[in-house]
């Protein structure tokens, strides 16, 4: 966990006082995305054992985000808030940082296992509904038309979920050569540390009086209720030990960056997104592993 907070504070420490270079976060984002994460998931997939549980965490997912949508499309009209408001919160508390945070925090607490069910978490939960759901709340509360030609497109030429039907495909047929497990690893190893240092970059924490009171709404969503029903869907469905944990952990990750910078491109009160992101990251630093004590105690 020290090497966690350490990127993060790096990274803000850097934008804040050493002027970096103009496209450093786009620069690290892409080789985050294009790079390591496919890598890491074409380590990992591989050894994954089929568990039926598996379901579990994905649905999880899920469930945050269709809760968010129910929550803030019912309270929003209730609250006074715009619609701009309302769509700002489904995206930033119904989608988590399953792989920029999930991914190293899981890893920290749980070591490879769970650092591969965060992957099957993200690429079969999170993933899919920031490309498909979240584009049409994103669209819908913006006033535009959804496309789903272009949804498709979108989920079906990102790298990390090429390499999850590749991983997939490699699993089944006994995993990899030792060579490749040797190239795959040390790509993927680079995920925490950059993906870290790009959130730490991008920190902002700009809350005006009128947003505080959405925030704290949508954070209360996204760090302590969504989590807690799923843990209540686990356990009334019998799902135990670290497949609960993960999945529990992963539905209690501060904010998605994803879902923020969807938020600025239609539109959608950038300033409470990025307030809610931002605020979320620090808090979970300290509500998951509290989230993971709690869960050891009942597991």
């Amino acid at each position: 966990m020290l090497l966690l907070f350490a990127c993060l504070v790096l990274g803000a420490l850097v934008a804040r006082y050493a002027k970096p270079p103009a496209g450093i976060v786009p620069g690290i984002n892409w080789w985050v995305i294009n790079v390591a994460l496919p890598a890491l998931v074409l380590e990992l997939i591989p050894r994954v054992k089929f568990d039926p549980q598996l379901w579990f965490p994905v649905a999880a997912m899920w469930l945050v985000f269709g809760g968010a949508w129910l929550l803030f499309g019912l309270l929003g009209p209730r609250l006074g808030w715009s619609r701009q408001r309302t769509g700002a919160l489904i995206l930033v508390c119904g989608l988590g940082n399953t792989s920029f945070m999930g991914y190293p925090m899981m890893q920290a607490l749980h070591g490879e296992p769970g650092l591969a069910l965060a992957v099957v978490a993200d690429q079969l939960g999170c993933f899919p509904l920031l490309a498909s759901a979240g584009i049409v709340v994103a669209s819908l509360y913006a006033g535009r038309k959804p496309e789903p030609a272009a949804i498709l497109r979108r989920i079906a030429t990102f790298p990390a979920f090429i390499a999850l039907v590749v991983g997939i495909a490699a699993g089944l047929s006994g995993g990899w050569p030792r060579a490749l497990d040797g190239v795959f690893a040390p790509l993927g190893a680079t995920l925490t540390p950059l993906a870290l240092f790009s959130v730490g970059l991008q920190f902002r924490f700009h809350p005006g009086n009128r947003q505080l009171a959405a925030a704290g709404v949508g954070l209360g969503w996204k760090l302590l209720l969504a989590p807690l029903l799923a843990w209540a869907l686990g356990t009334a469905a019998g799902i135990d030990g670290l497949v609960l944990t993960v999945g529990v952990l992963q539905a209690a990750m501060a904010p998605m960056v994803s879902a923020a910078i969807l938020a600025d491109e239609y539109g959608l009160e950038p300033t409470l997104a990025n307030t809610v992101l931002g605020a979320g990251i620090v808090l979970s630093l300290a509500t998951v592993p509290l989230g993971n004590l709690l869960l050891g105690a009942h597991t």
